[in-house]
């Protein structure tokens, strides 16, 4: 299976914080899946570590694509498609990050991994 990580999974996988649950671990650690990180994760996981609200993820910034591999996961950059999808959606959400998770997430048919639901204003498929 495909799945999409939604950026606070992939920091607390990164981190092992325990707000990530077992069933999501399991998920994550099993090799018969494939595991995608979004560069919209990289571009907010830098954002907000420059706007002082992820203090903890300076490691997680430079080391970005590092912790990716040494992990196994897949990137996944934004492409043209994902941003119109994103930007189309008329779901009351602001948040760029989520928008384009959630057209990722559609557009490549992968569930988005994530305890969030604002993801259901997008009929995001999520797992979790």
């Amino acid at each position: 299976m495909r799945i999409l990580l939604d950026t606070h999974a992939l920091l607390w996988w990164f981190t092992d914080d325990p707000r990530l649950p077992a069933t999501a671990r399991a998920l994550i650690s099993d090799e018969g899946n494939a595991i995608l990180v979004s560069a919209a994760s990289a571009w907010e996981i830098a954002t907000k570590h420059r706007l002082g609200k992820l203090d903890q993820a300076a490691d997680a910034v430079s080391r970005f694509d590092e912790l990716v591999a040494a992990d196994g996961f897949e990137h996944l950059p934004v492409s043209h498609f994902h941003g119109l999808k994103a930007g189309s959606y008329t779901a009351a959400h602001r948040d760029p990050f989520d928008r384009m998770l959630a057209a990722q997430s559609e557009l490549t048919g992968a569930p988005l991994l994530t305890c969030d639901p604002a993801f259901a204003l997008f009929g995001t498929r999520t797992i979790w």
